[in-house]
């Protein structure tokens, strides 16, 4: 192959690359904010329906629970139909699952929850299977990092959009607006995307697939240790995501704007945080070296919020905003890591196989969370106990590390 030629191949495989990361990370995007609509406009949907606003605790972990469920089938489909098509039928999903929600019927609202929980969980086995095919090894934690940054993005979209729409048009509507998201994105991938033929060959039956994945990420120690981590590690996220507020109004007794205040700029580190360690990762070729610093420094964060109402108001802040960079910031290396360790061909497949452990991570977290408070009544009781999730991530991790098996 001659110079030229061989630049014209490199050109046009960094497109693809781009095209493929930004059509990714837009449904990432679209895949958290239908996720998330609800939890900004709780107060207003709750009061029309009739419910307590703490109900929406239960669809998120309705959703979550579906998700967990789809993302165990994920890998089968993926390898049946192409990444390309299920991604599309996430893309479906969302849009009905916003018509559902919009209905403001309990009913629907419940399947719909279940809708958008399924199209969440075909999502990352897809994405992943579409990425690591074009990603060059040393570029992969970096671009599924940037990826991932759909995650809190979608989450601050979804806190400023939806209260925004409501406001001008009511919550219902708002909600039938953001239907056209996914349907946009939908276009948008089929412009870019060609969709391949359903294989022809037969594949093994859903429980089959499933216990092939499970089967093959029990026998790989790799890829036990990062199911473990993506079980830990969404844990403790998702539990100081959902519980920065309220223990700086309880315990520290900020006032609620605050708070809230706090909490969005903990998003937006948490998206800056997975580009920032995606790259580290990229740098130092450890992505379990990586991992098992996040987790060290998200142990030590969680462990120093014991002592939250103590410290000065500049520290409460600081130790939160800290958190956010770096218990948000773990999931593209992670991805990345059970890429890279998959078999080859298996990529989505084995993707949603581990990505079960994260679902759990993310249903068990929060609720332990709030059951350990119960018991202590004050939330740095909890954040002590979660300290240990990040420290057992980094023995694990760097066990793994240094010893290069």
């Amino acid at each position: 192959m001659s110079d030229a030629t061989a630049e014209v191949s490199r050109v046009a495989r960094a497109s693809s690359l781009a095209q493929t990361l930004a059509a990714a990370t837009l449904i990432q995007i679209v895949a958290t904010t239908s996720v998330l609509a609800l939890t900004a406009i709780a107060p207003s949907v709750a009061a029309d329906l009739g419910i307590g606003a703490h109900w929406i605790g239960y669809q998120i972990s309705l959703i979550y629970a579906a998700g967990m469920f789809s993302s165990a089938v994920a890998g089968t489909l993926v390898q049946r139909f192409g990444p390309v098509k299920i991604e599309q039928t996430a893309l479906i999903c969302f849009t009905v699952g916003f018509a559902g929600v919009a209905s403001a019927l309990i009913p629907l609202i419940i399947l719909a929850s279940l809708l958008i929980g399924i199209g969440y969980g075909l999502n990352n086995p897809a994405s992943s299977e579409m990425l690591s095919r074009i990603t060059p090894h040393k570029k992969r934690n970096i671009v599924f990092s940037l990826k991932q940054t759909g995650v809190p993005l979608g989450g601050i979209l979804a806190s400023f959009a939806f209260p925004f729409l409501s406001g001008l048009f009511g919550w219902h509507l708002a909600l039938l607006i953001a239907a056209a998201a996914p349907l946009l994105t939908m276009g948008l991938l089929a412009a870019t995307h060609a969709a391949e033929p359903a294989m022809v060959r037969k594949l093994p039956s859903f429980r089959k697939g499933f216990i092939d994945e499970q089967s093959t990420i029990w026998k790989s120690r790799r890829l036990r240790v990062l199911s473990g981590l993506g079980f830990a590690y969404s844990a403790m996220q998702l539990s100081v995501s959902a519980f920065a507020v309220v223990a700086l109004v309880h315990d520290a007794r900020w006032s609620l704007l605050s708070a809230g205040s706090v909490a969005a700029v903990m998003q937006f580190c948490g998206a800056f945080g997975r580009i920032f360690w995606g790259a580290i990762a990229d740098r130092i070729g450890g992505g379990f070296l990586t991992l098992g610093l996040l987790g060290l420094m998200s142990g030590l964060g969680f462990l120093a919020l014991y002592w939250l109402h103590d410290l000065p108001t500049f520290l409460q802040a600081g130790l939160f905003i800290l958190l956010g960079f770096v218990s948000i910031g773990w999931n593209g290396v992670l991805l990345a890591e059970v890429a890279h360790n998959a078999p080859e061909s298996r990529v989505g497949a084995i993707t949603g196989g581990a990505l079960v452990y994260t679902f759990i991570g993310v249903i068990v977290g929060p609720s332990t969370f709030a059951m350990i408070y119960e018991l202590a009544g004050h939330y740095g009781a909890s954040f002590l106990f979660f300290s240990l999730f990040g420290f057992a991530g980094t023995a694990t991790a760097w066990k793994v590390h240094f010893q290069k098996g």
